[in-house]
């Protein structure tokens, strides 16, 4: 038993790799993440306009060099489809960017329905499950999406204005925690190694 445990640390030591000695790199990501989620939180508006001014300047950037790829492809049967799919690409990127508050409201209508068609469909799975272990858990996640759902459709379209920068923010706290535990991790299977 006592091999297999040992076999189990150096096999966790290897995944780490050049990161038991640079964890500190990750760890500095990690709060610099969380703090920034922070300050998004603080700054939900101002997040969502510029998340969607980004997301505008992608889709636009991504439809010229869709359409120019297109035209160099001469012969290829799809090509009318590529410059088609690259006009949308075009056209969606200038709406965003002409009227960021509008695209935030088409945005956060379509989550709505998202995590409302989300809960739904867990709930269905919950009742399909039910009597097995965890149901209950599912059922309730199933729940709560669909109340926040709703609620962000009752709240529309003020909603529009701070949920996607929230969203953005709460992404930045998770993936800083994220990065956080493994950094210690890596930090924790080094020191192992080295004794």
């Amino acid at each position: 038993m006592a091999q297999v445990n040992e076999a189990t640390l150096a096999n966790r030591g290897r995944a780490f790799g050049a990161l038991e000695k640079n964890w500190g790199w990750l760890l500095a990501l990690g709060i610099l993440f969380i703090v920034l989620g922070v300050v998004g939180i603080g700054m939900a508006v101002t997040l969502t306009i510029a998340s969607l001014l980004v997301f505008g300047v992608l889709l636009l950037a991504g439809g010229v060099v869709q359409l120019i790829e297109a035209f160099k492809n001469k012969g290829w049967k799809s090509v009318l489809w590529h410059v088609l799919i690259a006009i949308l690409y075009i056209v969606g990127g200038i709406t965003v960017l002409d009227d960021p508050i509008l695209a935030s409201k088409v945005l956060t209508l379509v989550l709505a329905g998202a995590i409302l068609g989300i809960g739904i469909v867990r709930v269905a799975v919950a009742l399909q499950h039910r009597g097995t272990a965890g149901w209950v858990w599912t059922l309730l996640g199933g729940f709560v999406s669909i109340a926040l759902g709703v609620l962000i459709y009752l709240r529309w379209p003020i909603s529009a204005l701070w949920l996607i920068g929230m969203f953005v923010a709460i992404d930045l706290i998770a993936s800083g925690w994220s990065y956080v535990f493994l950094a210690l991790a890596a930090r924790k299977a080094g020191s192992r190694a080295a004794a």
